[in-house]
């Protein structure tokens, strides 16, 4: 395993430790420089301060790209989904964690949708799109390890799991 990896809004407990047959591990995250100030520099990653809005790489950078409940944070979705394609690789892997409800709140002050795969990342190929639901509020990693699958397509909260491929 030879990819570069990049985990949007990493938060500063070395998310992408795990991934110890990567070539580079990248945490991107606007509070970085405060994540190696309480001792994150002991990660086996790099942790940049930046937006997702504005991610410091070329194009086509990574191989892969998580966002593990973090996109619901963001200030511009659209322009942060445009800039996560920009840095993916062709044929390169977008896997996602996140919310769905439909009322911003101070800390999540995007709505998240189930369609969010056909409103940012229509061009992608879908391999894994799940539809779990909110069986614990606030609580969205013991709601995905439940994987407790919606029954009811009608329901408007919940937390969407999906794995994007960027066209070649």
């Amino acid at each position: 395993d030879v990819y570069k990896r990049q985990d949007i809004g990493c938060g500063p407990r070395g998310s992408l430790e795990w991934a110890d047959k990567a070539k580079e591990r990248i945490g991107l995250d606007p509070l970085a420089d405060k994540y190696l100030a309480l001792g994150a520099d002991k990660h086996n990653m790099k942790y940049v301060k930046a937006y997702v809005e504005q991610i410091p790489f070329p194009d086509e950078t990574f191989d892969v790209i998580c966002s593990f409940n973090s996109l619901d944070h963001v200030e511009d979705l659209s322009q942060a989904c445009a800039e996560i394609s920009r840095v993916l690789k062709k044929g390169a892997v977008f896997l996602l964690v996140v919310d769905i409800h439909k009322l911003p709140t101070l800390t999540e002050p995007q709505t998240m949708r189930w369609s969010f795969v056909n409103d940012y990342f229509p061009n992608f190929e879908v391999y894994q799109e799940k539809h779990l639901e909110r069986v614990r509020k606030s609580k969205i990693y013991a709601n995905l390890r439940l994987g407790k699958e919606i029954k009811n397509k009608h329901k408007s909260n919940g937390v969407l799991t999906v794995m994007l491929k960027k066209p070649i």
